[in-house]
């Protein structure tokens, strides 16, 4: 006699729920900060993944979409003066995105209004660091 598969369905099916409502949260915070800043969420994503000179196609895959759509979102950054394209030490044909001295400050007040009640805030440094390890698990087995 087989088992049916349906409990562990359902436990996924919740899981999925609750991965994809956070996830929701997140991304609500990060507009609603955004904003305060005078910036799109893209644009925060953007300047909250550059934590050091880097070429735009790392900068696609830390914020997880199409080359295309980063360079439209460095170039409204590159415009308000807050991001430069610099020659790549090591390959002529790239170019590294760098933050200007504005560019930084900026960052670090969003970076600072990120971490104003987050959706994580509620767990502890020890709870978000059980949550990061599952989740990459769950990831890394996709």
């Amino acid at each position: 006699m087989t088992t049916s598969p349906e409990p562990q369905a359902v436990a996924e099916r919740e899981l999925c729920g609750l991965v994809n409502g956070l996830a929701q949260q997140i991304a609500d915070h990060v507009r609603a900060r955004a904003v305060a800043l005078g910036l799109t969420a893209a644009q925060a994503t953007a300047l909250r993944e550059m934590t050091g000179p880097m070429t735009m196609r790392e900068l696609s895959e830390r914020m997880s979409c199409e080359p295309s759509n980063t360079t439209f979102i460095v170039d409204k950054l590159e415009k308000r003066g807050l991001v430069e394209r610099r020659a790549h030490p090591t390959d002529r044909r790239a170019k590294h995105l760098v933050l200007n001295a504005e560019g930084t400050a900026l960052r670090e007040r969003l970076l600072d209004l990120l971490t104003q009640d987050s959706p994580l805030a509620g767990l502890s440094a020890d709870q978000q660091r059980t949550l990061q390890s599952l989740l990459e698990q769950a990831i890394v087995r996709a």
